[in-house]
């Protein structure tokens, strides 16, 4: 269940505050510290009141009640019992400043208008009033599975982690495992008869010291995340070592993988280190960079516990550095330059180099790889002429041509006019080439001139007597700029090929978020942000005036996003290149949103549609098998009534067995849609005691019509009794015996046999019958569903649907497998009765 926003009761209404007590485990005092905080607010002379306080029958718990004013609750009726439960209504009329809400993420006994008690709280903040409430952390939504592999213990009740984080403050409540031991020993959380079994299976010192790092993580996330906001408002660039965040670049080489390896090595150096990977998308025209590899590369790093980040930068070790600054990061891993000996002949300087010199207080580690130095490719131009090139194109268009003077002067007489002409053209050329038209302009003269004055005759002096040699003079220059001119037009064309390369690529992984499933409007920002190098990027309501996109001087960008919302990054002026790519993401943006509401929407139909399925489904059920056995039923009291014809004793007996039959098929049929129907609305009652299988298995059977298959058990006797409620018990053997019995050939028995695993026991239902195809596995579950039967006459397909309903109401499973040999096995696993006092303090309530 998605946390939603409640809108205000009234318009200009404060929202409430809320603040978090949150503690590892049960017992560790967060309700104690809810009230006191509670008493600490009244004595300032807040209205405070407690809305609903679970103290366990804890004396110094209780004792926290005294003084405050305690609302009255609402009692409400399931399963045979009476519920005490928050009442919202009557706080909403009372409109105190201060709720007191203990048990953030208890689940409601069906009757309210909200299933959660975090919806309820949701309804306090929006209209006004502040509350305090706790949560322990193995009630967060993201810790669920987490804390189920740690303690063994599935929890139900859970709190979506936005609903927590959205609180405007979060308190831990911490005690050490040994601590929270001894208070459980003396008494001070559960009752003595239960203390024993919490020691040994919930209470054990490793599951409290790992929910404690777990707790201790969460919170520390949190404090993260207000850091990094704190450090945005305030312009900090620089690096606060509050904890280890190693960054990775990745270029999409064949490096990559051993690259995030052993960033993922110095981030587990130090206890919580994250582990961040970033591609930067050039737009210098590099094109080493694989979206196959970059794609394996990212899953990589998400199955490490990273993330995955792709920013655009015109040059990369800024960019990089721009990145790890945003995310605060202490390390940044690179690899040593794959380029060849040819490349850094030609420019020696690499992006490992000028990362190093401009990195400041980040450590920036270059680690070898196999691939280093065996690259292929010259360095390509980038977007505009390094400083070495602008700087070395002028000197060379003047010192070359002086060279090639002095060597053709000592030569003289070797070579004729056309050969030197073409040898100063070859060098102007390479001078155009070097430094662009500027430097191949200033060749071009200074070669002419020499070429006029040294070889052309006369010599020694600056004049042409030849037209031919004034029109070769001019081609030379001519040639030289037009060359120059093609070669700066070779660039640009390079800039926009690049561009459109990195855009096409920024595009293609903000897609590739939405197609992973990444659609939430939160993750899209982020990745917004961190794109285009801003402080911030958020969606505001759009206004009329802020219809179209606006880059202002003062770093705020603003640009549509749908028709009702504007998509504003705060941080630096944008260059008109890069909005077209900033249009995209706003379009994404606004599909997303689009997404979310369609979702939504279809969230609340999926229920009624289910519903009207199910309608469906049993009227075309039932149009034929309550039909069928009133049919014959009414058929046999008809006969019998009959004054026309004469039966037998033997006729009038099979008259009534037929009768018997058909109602006993209608019993069992009412029953099954009654009890399916209590399921679904979660109305059926338990009475979960230490039940024998051999005690239940007889009556099952003996509610069963003769069946041509023998039934055997095997095992039964010597089992130990399991958790169950019997007569439901009674019913899931009958049923799951029916379907085995259906299926099964002649002759060919039916096997029962039960066997312990760990804390629970498991019954078989065998059958030699034609099995089960892998896809058709969930499907036999479904109501109404019998799968290979092309009639009504086989029942309502209720069996087994009720069967696994009522396994799992008494906490158990129901599971089918291969018969080996052929066949189909249905596995009914429960709770073995031995382990009752440690299910009930399985899921121990706040404290």
């Amino acid at each position: 269940m998605a946390p939603r926003v409640v809108a205000a009761d009234t318009p200009g209404v404060r929202p409430g505050k809320l603040k978090v007590f949150l503690g590892a485990a049960p017992g560790v005092g967060k309700t104690y510290r809810m009230l006191d905080e509670g008493r600490r607010r009244a004595r300032r002379g807040t209205d405070v009141v407690v809305a609903y306080a679970e103290c366990h029958a804890r004396p110094h718990t209780e004792e926290k009640l005294e003084g405050l004013e305690i609302l009255p609750r609402t009692q409400r009726a399931y399963r045979g019992g009476t519920f005490s439960e928050l009442d919202l209504d009557c706080v909403l009329a009372r409109r105190p400043e201060v709720a007191l809400v203990d048990e953030l993420a208890h689940s409601n006994i069906p009757g309210g208008r909200n299933a959660k008690r975090w919806q309820d709280v949701e309804e306090l903040l929006a209209a006004g009033i502040d509350v305090v409430t706790t949560v322990n952390v193995q009630h967060l939504e993201s810790l669920n599975d987490v804390v189920e592999k740690i303690t063994g213990v599935p929890q139900r009740e859970t709190v979506p982690d936005e609903v927590v984080r959205r609180a405007h403050q979060i308190e831990l409540v911490d005690m050490p495992a040994e601590a929270l031991r001894r208070r459980m020993a003396h008494g001070n959380i559960y009752k003595p008869e239960k203390v024993d079994a919490a020691l040994a299976h919930y209470f054990r010192v490793g599951n409290l010291t790992a929910l404690r790092e777990l707790a201790l993580l969460w919170v520390a996330g949190r404090v993260d995340e207000t850091l990094q906001k704190y450090r945005a408002e305030h312009g900090i660039g620089t690096v606060w070592e509050t904890r280890e965040r190693v960054v990775v670049a990745l270029t999409g080489g064949p490096e990559g993988e051993t690259l995030i390896r052993r960033a993922e090595r110095i981030a587990d150096r130090s206890s919580g280190g994250d582990l961040l990977a970033v591609h930067v998308a050039r737009s210098d025209g590099l094109a080493d960079a694989s979206p196959a590899a970059l794609a394996k590369q990212r899953e990589l790093v998400e199955k490490l516990g990273g993330s995955y980040h792709s920013v655009v930068g015109d040059h990369v070790p800024t960019a990089l550095l721009d990145f790890a600054r945003a995310e605060n990061a202490t390390q940044l891993v690179l690899g040593t330059s794959r380029r060849s000996w040819l490349s850094r002949l030609v420019a020696p300087r690499g992006i490992g180099e000028d990362t190093v010199e401009l990195s400041g207080d980040i450590d920036v580690h270059m680690v070898t790889h196999e691939r280093a130095g065996r690259g292929r490719r010259l360095p390509v131009p980038g977007r505009q002429l390094p400083h070495a090139r602008r700087v070395a194109g002028p000197l060379a268009g003047l010192i070359l041509p002086l060279l090639l003077t002095a060597l053709l002067t000592h030569t003289r007489g070797t070579l004729n006019l056309t050969s030197e002409a073409l040898l100063f053209l070859v060098t102007v050329i390479g001078v155009a080439c070097l430094g662009g038209v500027v430097s191949a302009l200033l060749a071009s003269l200074t070669a002419s001139l020499l070429l006029n004055y040294y070889f052309i005759p006369p010599s020694d002096q600056f004049t042409i007597t030849e037209a031919n040699n004034a029109l070769a003079l001019a081609v030379f220059v001519v040639v030289a700029v037009t060359v120059a001119a093609m070669v700066d037009r070779s660039l640009r064309l390079a800039r926009r090929a690049a561009r459109a390369t990195a855009e096409a690529e920024t595009l293609s992984s903000m897609a590739g978020n939405i197609l992973r499933g990444d659609q939430a409007v939160s993750i899209l920002l982020e990745r917004t942000r961190e794109t285009f190098g801003m402080e911030s990027a958020e969606l505001v309501p759009r206004a009329d005036q802020e219809a179209e996109a606006v880059d202002g001087a003062d770093g705020l960008v603003k640009v549509p996003a749908g028709p009702d919302r504007v998509l504003v990054l705060r941080g630096r002026s944008l260059p008109a290149s890069e909005h077209r790519v900033l249009t995209a993401f706003a379009a994404h943006l606004a599909a997303a949103l689009d997404h979310a509401r369609l979702s939504e929407a279809a969230a609340e139909v999926e229920p009624v549609k289910a519903a009207d399925r199910m309608r469906t489904a049993l009227l075309a059920a039932v149009s034929h098998d309550l039909r069928t056995p009133l049919a014959a039923g009414r058929a046999a009291v008809s006969s019998l009534r009959s004054t026309d014809v004469g039966f037998s004793a033997e006729e009038r007996d099979e008259l009534l067995a037929t009768a018997d039959e058909s109602l006993v098929k209608l019993n069992r049929l009412v029953d099954n849609l009654l009890d399916m129907s209590r399921l679904r609305a979660g109305a059926l009652t338990l009475r979960l005691q230490p039940t024998a299988f051999a005690d239940v298995l007889p009556p099952a059977l003996d509610s069963l019509s003769p069946a041509s298959v023998p039934i055997e058990s095997q095992g039964l006797a010597e089992i130990c009794d399991v958790l169950a409620d019997p007569p439901l018990l009674e019913r899931v053997i009958a049923n799951l015996v029916i379907n085995a019995v259906r299926h099964s050939p002649e002759h060919q028995r039916v096997l029962i046999s039960a066997s312990s695993l760990g804390s629970r026991v498991e019954l078989r239902v065998i059958d030699r019958g034609p099995g089960l195809r892998p896809e058709d596995r969930d499907r036999i579950f479904v109501p109404f569903q019998r799968l290979g039967d092309d009639d009504n006459t086989t029942g309502l397909g209720l069996g087994l649907a009720l069967s696994r309903g009522l396994a799992e109401a008494m906490g158990g499973t129901l599971t089918p497998e291969d018969t080996p040999g052929g066949g189909l096995t249905m596995v009914l696993s429960l709770r073995a009765a031995a382990s009752e006092v440690a299910v009930e303090v399985a899921e121990p309530g706040a404290g």
